[in-house]
């Protein structure tokens, strides 16, 4: 399960994007934007994708905007939630393997004209699993800790 939005910079991207992920037979919801409003907000859109990440066990997400950081940003700050802002499948991979990323970040204005990039992105993020090597298990439970207001010093 696959949840899908973009900002108005990353309006065309997302479209590509899902398109894609239909052809892989994912199983894909489209949370926006569904039209290009540059004055729309890309917090609203990560806020839509991370709730239904958190809500559904093994979904994750995609956001996609102009430069990939704000969506990212947005997304961290909830607990439970590890967003990668991502330009290549070898970070793609690491994110997954090393941090269980739930949360593809695509940055729209350098990916968008580079196909088999964005589509290598992803194909990384969907087929990587996380390792589940202790040291990663304890890391992202630290970070959850962060993100619920519990740090341990």
């Amino acid at each position: 399960m696959i949840f899908v939005a973009a900002d108005h910079n990353g309006f065309r991207l997302r479209e590509k994007v899902l398109l894609y992920l239909l052809r892989r037979g994912e199983e894909v919801y489209d949370l926006g934007a569904h039209e290009l409003d540059a004055n729309d907000d890309f917090n609203i859109y990560a806020a839509d994708v991370v709730r239904q990440v958190k809500k559904n066990k093994n979904a994750v997400g995609i956001l996609v905007c102009g430069g990939g950081q704000g969506m990212c940003m947005m997304a961290n700050r909830y607990a439970g939630i590890r967003a990668a802002l991502i330009w290549d499948d070898i970070e793609a991979e690491i994110a997954r393997n090393d941090n269980d990323a739930n949360v593809l970040c695509l940055p729209a204005r350098i990916l968008e004209d580079d196909e088999v990039e964005w589509k290598a992105i992803i194909d990384k993020f969907l087929d990587t699993p996380f390792a589940k090597a202790a040291r990663y298990v304890r890391r992202n439970n630290a970070l959850d800790k962060v993100g619920e207001g519990k740090v341990k010093k």
